[in-house]
């Protein structure tokens, strides 16, 4: 996708209903609201997805970030949570999808809750949804929501020249081992492997999982703690446990040669900085009472650790 390249851009992470914190960021980068849609004069608010879920102004932020689109101010990718509203939609539209389909609703909650009094609306944001690429790629950065995997979006490109997905990709999303599922829990979920001998882990966000989450661009791990990026530490013991050479294999490299990339989805605390001089995530656990942070992008081709913005959410912004 061509951006213009004497614009500069805000790169904005998960937003997950926080509308409050979205409107005070887009206010500190200098946004100001103009025929009800926030504008800059110089500058493009690039969203990396994540906009539904979890926080209590849902529907007020994807009007928001919606207009801006419309009025040219911004562009979109999609998010995993986005494109868990589409596979619950196609789901449902199936007798074979019902027992399948049971696993979103309860990522889904707060958003439909808050869409119960408003089903076109709803509607009218689901066929948005399709219009969100899984990427983009400007040539000097790339966005992605959670993994840049040259292999699967080579494979997107293919049928989805610019990323943009239809229904039938979704409906082939939601069959295990698709060449669609491979492409949306790589580029949407990002790289994980199994937790040894059958493990299993129960998050803070009470789900049980039997994978972790892992760096793509670690070059030379050798223990399972060198590679884990998620909230949820592992257990020591675990975390002190070798790689073996086929696990090693399967790691992604994200190469600090390549172009800028900024992700989301991976609920970071602290300090918003670079993950390393080419790679920033911006997600900071805004819903959790973290930050919605922001990067302030101009011509640099390395990480600026003083350009990145953020604002700390305000407990009613934050799930009860």
């Amino acid at each position: 996708m061509q951006l213009d390249p004497l614009r500069g851009y805000d790169l904005i992470g998960d937003v997950h209903g926080c509308g409050h914190a979205l409107e005070k960021l887009l206010d500190s980068l200098g946004y100001r609201q103009h025929a009800g849609v926030w504008r800059h004069p110089q500058r493009m608010a690039l969203f990396l997805g994540d906009i539904i879920d979890r926080g209590p102004r849902i529907r007020e932020s994807l009007h928001l970030v919606h207009d801006m689109l419309e009025a040219g101010q911004a562009l979109c990718i999609m998010g995993n949570h986005e494109f868990n509203a589409l596979a619950w939609t196609s789901l449902q539209q199936t007798d074979t999808g019902q027992a399948q389909s049971q696993r979103y609703p309860r990522q889904l909650q707060q958003t439909l809750l808050q869409f119960e009094a408003h089903p076109q609306d709803w509607r009218d944001f689901l066929a948005w949804f399709h219009q969100l690429p899984l990427f983009i790629d400007a040539g000097r950065f790339r966005m992605v929501h959670a993994c840049w995997d040259a292999l699967q979006i080579g494979a997107l490109r293919n049928g989805y020249a610019d990323g943009r997905i239809d229904a039938g990709f979704v409906a082939e999303a939601t069959q295990s081992g698709s060449q669609a599922q491979r492409i949306c829990e790589r580029l949407l979920r990002g790289q994980s492997l199994p937790l040894p001998g059958g493990m299993s882990l129960t998050s803070e966000d009470g789900f049980t999982r039997r994978r972790f989450r892992t760096k793509f661009w670690e070059e030379d791990p050798r223990t399972y703690g060198d590679i884990v990026f998620q909230p949820d530490a592992l257990p020591d013991e675990v975390a002190m446990l070798e790689l073996s050479t086929a696990e090693k294999g399967a790691l992604l490299r994200y190469a600090d040669t390549e172009p800028l990339l900024f992700v989301g989805h991976y609920w970071q605390r602290g300090r918003p900085a670079p993950l390393r001089p080419n790679l920033a995530c911006l997600d900071y656990s805004a819903v959790m009472r973290g930050k919605l942070a922001a990067y302030r992008l101009d011509q640099e081709t390395r990480l600026d650790p003083h350009k990145f913005v953020w604002v700390e959410v305000e407990q009613q912004e934050a799930p009860q």
